[in-house]
């Protein structure tokens, strides 16, 4: 391990046992969860914005969705799952842990469901699913943020693709990659839309709604 990250991983604050566990479940079974440095920068600007309700796109095993219902037990989380797999993962996990109630897991493909049938509108957006959908999911979901709110955008690095010249990228993913080289492009010249790029974990974008 290097020193800064030695040094990085000094400030991430202890996790229940919950937690642990679903950490060491995510990498024993290659569940892609939030990297911890990461998921400390969402939590603490998540504190910042203080939302009352946060859509959550990706539920995975719900170890992001549980980690914001801890950090905001005022908070309503709705998070989306479509693999069936992950959903009773998820249901598992969630049905464990002390914060199930401020928690809603909608079943189903992010761009399919109604997530307006839980609130109107989301102080919060998490974007953490598909990367190749990214646009279609910002533009699906962005209207439902209220002005001044928060999209958060996490795998922007995509395991350091998105760095590699393409021709460098294994051909199975190049798509995948185009489409988010595109998204980024896009919302950062974005006028409706303060973007930040922060250059921890797998990249995350934080998008304020104007």
């Amino acid at each position: 391990m290097a020193i800064s990250d030695a040094y990085t991983k000094s400030f991430i604050q202890p996790r229940s046992v919950l937690l642990m566990e679903m950490e060491q479940f995510a990498e024993e079974n290659f569940v892609p969860i939030m990297q911890l440095p990461a998921i400390e920068i969402l939590l603490q600007m998540l504190r910042i914005q203080n939302p009352a309700t946060i859509l959550e796109i990706g539920s995975a095993i719900g170890y992001s969705a549980i980690r914001m219902a801890e950090t905001l037990p005022k908070s309503k989380i709705v998070t989306i799952e479509r693999d069936e797999t992950r959903i009773e993962q998820a249901k598992q996990f969630l049905s464990r842990s002390t914060v199930k109630d401020n928690i809603e897991l909608l079943e189903g493909d992010a761009l399919e469901v109604d997530a307006q049938s839980m609130y109107p509108s989301y102080d919060a957006v998490f974007i953490d699913a598909a990367k190749g959908q990214y646009k279609k999911f910002f533009e699906k979901y962005s209207p439902l943020v209220k002005k001044g709110g928060i999209l958060y955008i996490d795998n922007m690095y995509m395991h350091g693709l998105s760095n590699l010249d393409m021709k460098d990228v294994p051909k199975r993913k190049r798509t995948m990659i185009r489409n988010l080289h595109q998204f980024a492009e896009w919302i950062i010249a974005n006028p409706e839309y303060q973007s930040t790029f922060f250059p921890v974990g797998d990249g995350l974008l934080i998008c304020i709604k104007r």
